[in-house]
């Protein structure tokens, strides 16, 4: 599927040729285009979006500052005529910072890169691939989980405390990090240092927190990125 894109810049001709750009590109559809994060944020509201090519000096707000107010925000890639907001972007995590005036090679380079985090055909296969269970070491026995009764794991030290849907709680003896490399990554996503949750299974995401079954999960600073992919997983 072509990743569905909105061009933000006050300049048109930058709109222009960023567009251009992506008509080159097979995989890039641009869904819209506006002059101000504003216009951007009732775009965000009204349709699905994968990526944003932002610029940062916009009227009324910055580019970086509309970024913060994004609970879940999609690709990035800012492109400006100014140098001095790189440090304060990449701290966005966003996919790269373009200087203008922007030449294709540069514009491919970062669409490489954006290629490079994004899942590929083989995950897919891979997740439709991954086992319905696993055996996990529960006192001095292998039990057998059924993965999709797994609402979300809590970190024990070296321990790891499952929940699962019908209220049953098993404590295995793995540790989270362990568990992350062991569940499959597109279905089961890690949230916080000490939660990793079944993605579908999350019934509502703010800022700093996720809720899912009855329960109410903290989202660490790094790993907000990956309500990203919650929000994908919703998709499918």
């Amino acid at each position: 599927m072509p990743l569905r894109c909105v061009i933000v810049d006050d300049e048109p001709l930058a709109v222009e040729l960023v567009s251009s750009y992506c008509a080159q590109v097979p995989q890039l559809t641009v869904v819209g285009t506006c002059g101000s994060a504003v216009e951007a944020s009732r775009i965000l509201r009204h349709q699905e979006v994968d990526l944003l090519f932002l610029d940062i000096k916009m009227p009324r707000l910055l580019g970086t500052d509309f970024l913060r107010s994004l609970l879940v925000p999609p690709k990035v890639i800012l492109v400006t005529a100014y140098r001095e907001y790189a440090f304060e972007a990449f701290e966005l995590d966003i996919v790269d910072y373009l200087l203008k005036p922007l030449s294709f090679s540069r514009f491919m380079k970062a669409i490489h890169k954006l290629e490079r985090l994004l899942p590929s055909a083989e995950d897919d296969v891979a997740e439709q691939a991954a086992p319905s269970f696993l055996y996990f070491r529960v006192d001095k026995e292998s039990v057998k989980i059924l993965l999709d009764d797994l609402l979300y794991v809590e970190s024990r030290r070296e321990y790891a405390q499952f929940y699962l849907a019908n209220g049953k709680k098993i404590l295995v003896r793995e540790t989270i990090s362990s568990l992350e490399e062991k569940l499959n990554r597109h279905r089961f996503v890690r949230i916080h240092r000490s939660f990793l949750v079944t993605a579908h299974k999350v019934t509502a995401i703010a800022a700093s927190q996720v809720k899912i079954g009855d329960s109410v999960l903290p989202v660490g600073r790094l790993y907000k990125e990956n309500l990203q992919r919650i929000r994908k997983a919703a998709e499918k």
